[in-house]
């Protein structure tokens, strides 16, 4: 598989932790050699790839971010090729014409992909499914491409140069054939991912008249290979004279960029714009609120690289920092993803997994149907990539129900070390983009709101509460019969409905909960307070009530959707699922005089 390969060449050029040990133990538990290569597992391995088609939609990231790079630092300390092996099947993922089509636009050419055309999938021949051109469709969307065989070591070196030397982006269609020496296997989909067998490996050895042991290497062909994998060396080492003799400002911005850590002042320029909005109180919709953070982080932070796919006006992801990356300037800081969602999303987690830049990325949060599978790879591999999702209620109104989110704030808290934010004003966006820039090994995903918000946040604290994950943001006049739990938007509606509560004579608490999965990582000691005793409890959230019963309970009142959205106005919306501060009241008080 293109997993072994990997990991065979990361042993044989003499990767110390890709022992032989760790060959032998192939898709074991425990070793670095998963089924499909890990980030982090072992060193060699720059990015988690299986699902088809993110690691070519990753490279565009990789090599974008070293086009960026490169604008900023100069080509002493940042020049350097992506190199991408695909198979037929990543061709075939409708992510990889997202991310040609985008590499093409950009003129990323140093950029090389090596097709290895086979042409068989795990059913059989690709003939079955798929007859595209492919180099056509390469060359369609911008790129050099073209037929070499990929078994003709000269041939291949040849198209390397000249890829090397190209204003474009390369593809490389190397026809090779699948299990290569095996005698009844080979060019067959029966060498695709399964074990070739005893007898197919002993006629593959006589074949290539192969008489070592398994797992054993002669000692001329390893040296051979550990002499390639030390021909990196003398570069590396005058890299590393270039940056010791670069500027001393230059080369600390560049270690403090690559080591991932935020400017010295990160937290003071946070906290001052904190008791700027406290003082101002704006009446905004978060997604302006994240505007506004970000026009202050961008300020701050300069390896942010903003974007949106075809809704920056939507998204409000640019500030007066973010000009337009182009094929004729690399230097800014703002890329147009197109209305490619998915090819955006393996971008951004290619240009975090780059160093040196933080990436965001904007859409409706209803498509992030269309990123999920990268931002779930964000996750798993642990990285800093920050996915912004505006429109996340019925509050985006006349769009209606295709547009509108119902079940997605629970399907991303569903994905494991992902942090899902969805704060109620513009102080709990600010933390909440805080904690994201601070997050250097978990991604994370902001729910932002198209309609006005006012200010729920009056004083300044200067603590980061949105940190804690959840938190009391009203106490009760006495003990609480009531704590109602609310995110975002209907925060406000949690607070309206706890006047009408204590007018009448019922004592109610309000708890906001910007972050699930923060607050879950709390003391069992703060968790327990923070959601109190109050007998009754209400969760209030314009989306579905999966993920709730953890706070609420499975008694629990929840004030939400129960399907799908509808087209009208918000004014006309909220009050149809009975989502207002007057139904909550009324559920709470209807129970109360059931107790």
């Amino acid at each position: 598989t293109g997993s072994m390969l990997l990991y065979s060449l990361l042993h044989l050029t003499g990767y110390e932790d890709m022992t032989i040990d760790q060959i032998k133990h192939f898709r074991q538990l425990g070793s670095k050699t998963a089924g499909h290569p890990e980030y982090g597992h072992a060193a060699g391995i720059e990015t988690t790839t299986g699902p088809l088609g993110q690691g070519l939609a990753n490279s565009v990231g990789f090599a974008l971010g070293e086009r960026i790079m490169n604008a900023a630092f100069g080509n002493d300390l940042v020049d350097h090729y992506t190199y991408v092996l695909a198979g037929d099947g990543c061709l075939m993922e409708g992510v990889s014409q997202e991310a040609i089509a985008l590499a093409g636009h950009l003129k990323l050419n140093k950029l090389i992909v090596f097709w290895d055309n086979n042409d068989i999938s795990i059913d059989g021949p690709v003939s079955l499914s798929d007859n595209t051109d492919q180099v056509a469709r390469f060359q369609a969307s911008g790129w050099n491409a073209s037929h070499i065989d990929g078994t003709d070591p000269e041939a291949i070196a040849y198209a390397i140069e000249a890829a090397r030397h190209s204003d474009k982006p390369t593809m490389i269609a190397c026809k090779t054939t699948i299990g290569f020496g095996a005698p009844t296997k080979a060019g067959t989909n029966k060498a695709h991912g399964s074990p070739l067998g005893a007898d197919e490996i002993a006629g593959a050895r006589k074949f290539f008249n192969w008489d070592s042991p398994p797992f054993e290497i002669p000692a001329d062909i390893l040296d051979a290979w550990r002499t390639a994998g030390k021909a990196g060396v003398k570069a590396r080492a005058d890299w590393e004279g270039r940056l010791a003799k670069a500027d001393a400002k230059l080369k600390a911005e560049f270690e403090r960029r690559i080591s991932g850590k935020l400017p010295s002042n990160f937290d003071a320029v946070i906290a001052d714009y904190k008791k700027k909005l406290s003082a101002d109180k704006p009446k905004v919709a978060t997604r302006k609120s994240s505007e506004m953070a970000l026009e202050v982080i961008n300020g701050a932070v300069p390896e942010t690289i903003g974007g949106s796919a075809d809704l920056t006006g939507s998204n409000n992801t640019k500030t007066s920092q973010t000009k337009n990356i182009t094929s004729d300037d690399y230097g800014q800081r703002y890329v147009h993803y197109g209305i490619r969602e998915h090819g955006m999303a393996a971008a951004i987690n290619g240009l975090t997994l780059h160093g040196g830049l933080i990436a965001y990325g904007g859409t409706f949060m209803c498509f992030s149907d269309y990123a999920r599978p990268s931002m779930r790879l964000a996750s798993l591999m642990g990285i800093r990539s920050i996915f912004v999702m505006t429109h996340d209620s019925i509050g985006l109104g006349e769009d209606g129900p295709t547009h509108q989110p119902v079940e997605h704030l629970a399907a991303l808290r569903a994905i494991p070390n992902h942090n899902v934010f969805r704060p109620a004003d513009a102080v709990e966006t600010a933390e909440c983009w805080q904690i994201a820039l601070e997050s250097e090994k978990t991604p994370s995903t902001l729910a932002l709101t198209r309609q006005n918000l006012p200010t729920v946040r009056n004083e300044f604290v200067a603590r980061n509460l949105s940190s804690q994950g959840a938190y009391e943001l009203a106490a009760a006049s006495s003990e609480a019969a009531v704590t109602i739990f609310a995110t975002g938007s209907e925060v406000e509606i949690a607070l309206g409905a706890r006047d009408l509560l204590e007018k009448h004579g019922h004592p109610t608490r309000v708890v906001s909960v910007p972050c699930f999965e923060l607050f879950d990582q709390q003391s069992d000691d703060y968790r327990k307070k923070t959601i109190g005793n109050a007998p009754i409890k209400m969760a209030i959230e314009a989306g579905i009530r999966q993920g709730w019963d953890h706070l609420i309970g499975s008694d629990g009142i929840f004030v939400g959707m129960t399907g799908f959205g509808a087209s009208g106005t918000i004014e006309q919306l909220y009050p149809h699922f009975g989502i207002t501060a007057e139904a909550a009241a009324k559920a709470a008080e209807a129970r109360l005089h059931t107790k």
